[in-house]
């Protein structure tokens, strides 16, 4: 009894399966960084090339230091722990030269939105206002203080 006497065929896809098996080993030498597996599942030289990047953001307190007006007004109000470049975006370059880089204008009716629109997913008493019916476009700060939302614009609680 000869077991592989029609067996030619699978004789025909192991080999295919061992050739695609040693593609799949040449593609992947050429494309799996050097360092990945280093330290783990992890590419040991992305913190190298992550340090490299230019800083972007100043920090919190770089911005108080020269801006203590606003962090008064910011310490009464709810925005108290909001740290500035999650509004104001990253400011290292104006932090380094304050006079020549100067950040660009906010729109308030489009970046309070971002926090403050209402989603049943935030907490019940987190401030949620539904923007369109709120103030129909109108700029946030026309009628509050972004640094302190609870004072309007013109100071009175």
């Amino acid at each position: 009894m000869n077991l592989f006497k029609d067996a030619g065929h699978l004789f025909r896809f192991a080999g295919l399966f061992v050739i695609a098996f040693l593609v799949f080993l040449i593609v992947r030498h050429y494309i799996v960084p050097k360092t990945f597996g280093e330290y783990g599942h992890y590419r040991a030289a992305a913190i190298t090339e992550i340090a490299a990047h230019p800083i972007a953001f100043a920090g919190h307190q770089a911005c108080v230091d020269c801006h203590t007006d606003v962090q008064d007004t910011k310490a009464k109000g709810k925005h108290a722990g909001v740290n500035c470049e999650a509004c104001h975006g990253p400011l290292a370059k104006h932090a380094a030269d304050p006079t020549n880089v100067i950040p660009p204008k906010l729109d308030t009716a489009v970046l309070c939105a971002r926090c403050h629109t209402a989603s049943a997913a935030k907490p019940k008493d987190f401030p949620q206002v539904d923007p369109a019916a709120h103030s129909s476009g109108v700029a946030c700060e026309t009628c509050h203080n972004p640094h302190s939302p609870a004072i309007s614009a013109g100071g009175a609680k």
